[in-house]
């Protein structure tokens, strides 16, 4: 699972064999979610349990990084 970065205790990551539609796992402390790489961003898959500012957080840094993120996604993904 390449790493694409890590910001504020959190791990974002994209699968190279993953499915569409593009999207990032980011990985917290005992938890993990997906996030979609939409202009705004929209979490659709949690495991565990974070809390809400831990996803408001990822939520921003996705965004903020949306970008660099789908570059990301079109060279793994083409």
């Amino acid at each position: 699972m390449p790493e694409i970065f890590r910001a504020l205790g959190l791990v974002f990551s994209i699968l190279s064999d993953d499915h569409s539609p593009p999207h990032v796992h980011v990985f917290g402390s005992g938890w993990m979610a997906k996030i979609s790489l939409s202009n705004p961003p929209d979490l659709f898959f949690v495991v565990g349990r974070p809390t809400k500012p831990e996803i408001r957080k990822a939520l921003r840094q996705v965004h903020s990084n949306l970008l660099r993120l789908m570059e990301e996604w079109e060279k793994i993904h083409g």
